[in-house]
């Protein structure tokens, strides 16, 4: 692994990590469903407007249409969404650290379920995983976090990780990669429009913070973000770019706190490492395995 990709890595964790941030800022003073749903459709335009300019087609096989309907629902939609009205009550950093551990999700799974193969160092590493949500589940319960907030956040992880163990062996093949995420953004939009229109009403507290942190979260974590995602794996291959996940916990928190104020405790940093470390050894495993 050389520098550049070295930097391609950090710079993909730290916008990744970021948007809970930037989506923390969004949902204090508008409708979080309306506003993800408008973030997915512009973030998805551009992107599709990307895949074209790169000669990508919209002409896709089943299997990435599949792909398209699969993740566009259960990770922008559900998951996102899940994550977005959470974050009215919940902070930042937890729903960073909630989110960062779906690498041992489905790990877990798809050696508890699909009897996957695992290395010691693989086990290992989802114990060590478990042990930090423990720690900081802990102290966030005493703590007083809310209930419902914390639910969304582990219902939106787990959707994601159904997700991605449902779409096994169906690589995207073909390419057009930055046309299936785009159209995926697309179908986000979609499946959002309905229950953000039902459900809540467009009441809005315009400031200049709201203004850049929907165009954040739109064109950093939204665009840029997946496109040095898949140049990353270009340059390394996935297994060993999907190491830099072990990241996400340490980027969410320390970004929450810097720009957002959020106070961690002692048991919120000892868990955090734990869960980084036992990422790092799941991906390691993984690595060794392929």
């Amino acid at each position: 692994m050389d520098l550049r990709a070295i930097a391609m890595g950090l710079v993909f964790a730290a916008m990744w990590s970021s948007a809970f941030t930037s989506a923390r800022i969004i949902v204090a003073a508008a409708p979080p469903l309306q506003s993800l749903g408008l973030r997915f459709l512009v973030s998805g335009l551009i992107a599709v407007a990307i895949a074209r300019a790169m000669g990508q087609s919209w002409h896709l096989t089943r299997r990435q249409w599949r792909s398209v309907v699969v993740f566009g629902i259960c990770q922008n939609a559900l998951y996102l969404g899940m994550n977005f009205i959470a974050m009215q009550t919940v902070q930042a950093s937890l729903a960073a650290i909630i989110a960062s551990t779906m690498p041992l999700m489905v790990a877990l799974a798809g050696w508890v379920i699909f009897r996957d193969r695992m290395g010691a160092l693989g086990i290992v590493g989802l114990l060590i995983g478990v042990l930090g949500v423990v720690l900081i589940m802990g102290a966030r319960l005493r703590g007083g976090v809310d209930l419902y907030g914390l639910t969304l956040c582990i219902l939106g992880g787990v959707s994601l990780a159904a997700a991605t163990l449902s779409m096994r062996g169906a690589t995207s093949g073909g390419g057009n990669v930055m046309m299936i995420v785009g159209l995926q953004m697309l179908v986000g939009a979609g499946a959002l429009v309905v229950p953000a229109l039902a459900f809540e009403s467009f009441e809005v507290q315009w400031s200049w913070s709201l203004i850049i942190a929907f165009w954040y979260t739109t064109l950093i974590p939204g665009v840029a973000a997946t496109l040095i995602w898949f140049l990353l794996v270009e340059r390394i291959g996935a297994v060993k770019a999907a190491t830099f996940h072990f990241l996400n916990p340490f980027f969410g928190v320390a970004i929450a706190a810097a720009l957002l104020g959020e106070a961690l405790g002692i048991w919120d940093v000892i868990g955090v490492v734990v869960i980084a470390l036992g990422i790092l050894a799941v991906q390691l495993s993984r690595q060794r395995a392929a």
